[in-house]
């Protein structure tokens, strides 16, 4: 019989919960550490709320443990580490140098950061070449994409067997050999979002139009193939002279539109506020996620059929 695995999330948040519903799912022991009495309570709900959206058995919950210290948890025990708090850069340092000694030797510990770089994160470790960037995308129990992103000093062996600890709970993992800023999946939705805005800006179209052009044109077949795929079929060819003519049109400024600083000022953010481009009540805000949500599951089930 194989040996059970076993992971330790330390966090147990929006994004950790998730994190913990992805292993649980496919039966590895769960270790959660959260000092907060609050988050551990919220925690075992989200889970069960996840494994139902997955399809996964019930019972897959029992694989979880929570706890309110890292030193209550049995470290010769863990295979894998997973920090998930919050996007604090001291805050991530001071609890990897608690790990550090903690941990065992063999142990990859991974940051899900999507802010700051690893090599930051991981910044006077004894022990930073077990240090790598594991960063899920919300929710992360049903957007398949995890970038495994490696530092100067992280051990490529590292890197390589992350990857495939992903692929083996059903994720769907890319290298990221450089610590960029950003990684690959947020620098490409800010070079979007740049356009989008800057479009905006210009009086081009509204957002409802950037929305519709995306979700109703090239982002519809995007589940079904990405953009080098697609350009395989269009040929490069027309790519080359569309990117010709276009490229030297695109924004490329150094800061976003002044409309965009003047909503955030006024504290137009977004369903939070209950403002952003649109006004938003409890009743909106929860329909609209009830849909969204559909969707992704739907989309899930898509790519899940892709691997039959």
């Amino acid at each position: 019989m194989a040996k059970t695995a076993h992971v330790a999330i330390i966090g147990g948040g929006i994004m950790g919960g998730d994190i913990v519903t992805v292993f649980a799912a496919k039966n590895w022991q769960v270790h959660v550490m959260s000092p907060s009495q609050k988050t551990r309570d919220a925690l075992m709900p989200r889970v069960n709320a996840g494994l139902a959206k997955l399809h996964a058995d019930a019972a897959c919950a029992s694989n979880v443990a929570v706890y309110a210290r890292l030193e209550d948890i049995s470290w010769r025990e863990i295979d894998l580490v997973i920090e998930a708090v919050t996007e604090d850069l001291p805050l991530k340092q001071k609890l990897f140098a608690q790990l550090e000694p903690l941990v065992r030797p063999d142990t990859p510990i991974a940051t899900n950061t999507s802010n700051f770089q690893i090599g930051a994160v991981s910044q006077g470790l004894k022990t930073a070449a077990r240090m790598a960037g594991l960063h899920f995308f919300m929710p992360a129990h049903l957007i398949p994409l995890v970038e495994v992103v490696s530092a100067d000093t992280t051990d490529p062996n590292v890197a390589a067997k992350l990857e495939q600890l992903m692929k083996d709970v059903g994720k769907a993992p890319i290298r990221v050999n450089k610590d960029v800023p950003g990684f690959v999946g947020n620098r490409l939705q800010q070079a979007l979002m740049r356009e989008a805005m800057w479009m905006i800006h210009d009086g081009v179209t509204t957002a409802e139009g950037i929305d519709a052009a995306v979700r109703y044109g090239f982002g519809f077949r995007f589940v079904a193939c990405g953009p080098f795929l697609q350009k395989e079929m269009s040929g490069w060819d027309t790519n080359f002279a569309v990117a010709t003519a276009l490229y030297p049109d695109l924004h490329n400024e150094k800061t976003p539109p002044p409309f965009f600083k003047a909503m955030v000022e006024r504290g137009h953010v977004g369903m939070k506020a209950k403002h952003g481009f649109w006004p938003w009540t409890d009743e909106s805000i929860a329909n609209e996620k009830a849909r969204i949500e559909k969707a992704l599951q739907a989309g899930f089930a898509i790519i899940e059929a892709d691997k039959k």
